[in-house]
């Protein structure tokens, strides 16, 4: 059975390294125990302290007090194809998408030929990165040995992306969205020309959570530019995510703690 990337236990470990705010401060602030939140840090989870917590951590108190239950729907759609590839004792995706006689893939994991023996006979025409960690880029080297074009922002071996660099191929419309602060630079790929508008998200997000930063300064800007990109999508856009199930956009806006409406 799937899971998500993320329990609630990393959800509000990546929201107080974010906002640089010790579970200390953040209980005072939230006027609980600092050991309820302790405790609900280390794995004892409590919708009362999760809804009571979420608001000091710019968090969706619903979403929060309902995470422990929550897993998107299974989805299977016809042309898209989840490569779950190893990352030392995790797993990291690449997403294969294809129509007609195009097949384009997206990131192609950590281990040097994993996603070349995953994909079987399957060649792709293209292949996009969203972004330079290892566990996305780690079989570049492959497709391009193999003469397949591979782009990406800013990664060795790749021709450049920028947010708002637009591709055409075949039926497929792909368009390139600035997702940094996970990682910077970071682009996602809309997607048009399928029986749903598709996002592909790298790690900006993932079903139930979102790609931890480094600094506070660099959290706000990841949430400043998911919320910039996913304002205008519908909510049946699927979205793909670099670890974790597919989800929809319109799921994730009702549970996913990061999207605050």
């Amino acid at each position: 059975m799937d899971q998500l990337e993320d329990d609630f236990t990393w959800v509000i470990r990546k929201a107080f390294k974010g906002l640089g705010v010790a579970p200390g401060l953040a209980a005072e602030r939230a006027g609980i125990p600092e050991t309820d939140v302790m405790a609900f840090s280390r794995g004892s989870f409590s919708a009362d302290t999760a809804r009571r917590l979420a608001p000091v951590l710019g968090l969706n108190p619903d979403a929060l007090a309902a995470h422990d239950r929550y897993l998107p729907r299974p989805l299977e759609i016809s042309g898209i194809r989840r490569l779950n590839l190893p990352f030392n004792d995790e797993t990291v995706n690449a997403w294969l998408i294809e129509s007609g006689e195009i097949a384009i893939l997206f990131d192609t994991g950590n281990d040097p030929g994993s996603c070349v023996e995953a994909l079987g006979e399957t060649r792709p025409d293209q292949v996009f990165i969203t972004h330079g960690h290892r566990d996305h880029t780690g079989g570049i080297r492959d497709f391009v040995k193999m003469g397949v074009s591979v782009h990406g922002p800013t990664i060795d071996h790749t021709s450049p992306v920028a947010p708002g660099d637009s591709f055409r191929y075949g039926p497929l419309t792909l368009t390139a969205c600035d997702l940094s602060g996970h990682c910077t630079p970071s682009v996602g790929y809309h997607i048009e020309g399928l029986a749903r508008p598709v996002l592909v998200t790298g790690d900006a997000l993932f079903a139930g959570s979102a790609g931890g930063c480094a600094t506070p300064a660099l959290y706000q800007h990841a949430l400043q530019r998911l919320a910039a990109v996913l304002a205008p999508l519908s909510d049946e856009t699927l979205l793909l995510p670099g670890h974790g199930p597919a989800t929809t956009l319109g799921e994730e806006r009702k549970s996913n703690p990061f999207l605050v409406s």
